[in-house]
């Protein structure tokens, strides 16, 4: 199979470029309130969140701090807060 030029074929070097360190916004998560359902994970276009214990982690070294996840949040758990922690 031919590839246009412009096809990515292989994650290549995201791992390594932590881009988290220029955001103005961070999710904090309400323990209490997450469920650990997971919506907030599914959503998130960096996959940065992930379900430990039933409970929402974000990991600050890729968060970018759009805030699909707060938007998403049926329960309401996360909310964008200027700075917030560094990384997880």
């Amino acid at each position: 199979m031919k590839l246009n030029i412009g096809c990515i074929t292989e994650a290549g070097l995201s791992k390594k470029n932590r881009t988290g360190y220029w955001r103005y916004f961070f999710p904090i998560v309400d323990k209490e309130k997450c469920n650990g359902c997971g919506i907030c994970e599914l959503f998130c276009p960096d996959s940065c969140i992930q379900i430990k214990d039933k409970k929402c982690v974000v990991n600050g070294y890729y968060c970018k701090g759009c805030g699909i996840c707060a938007r998403e949040c049926p329960r309401a758990a996360l909310t964008m807060q200027p700075g917030g922690e560094e990384a997880e």
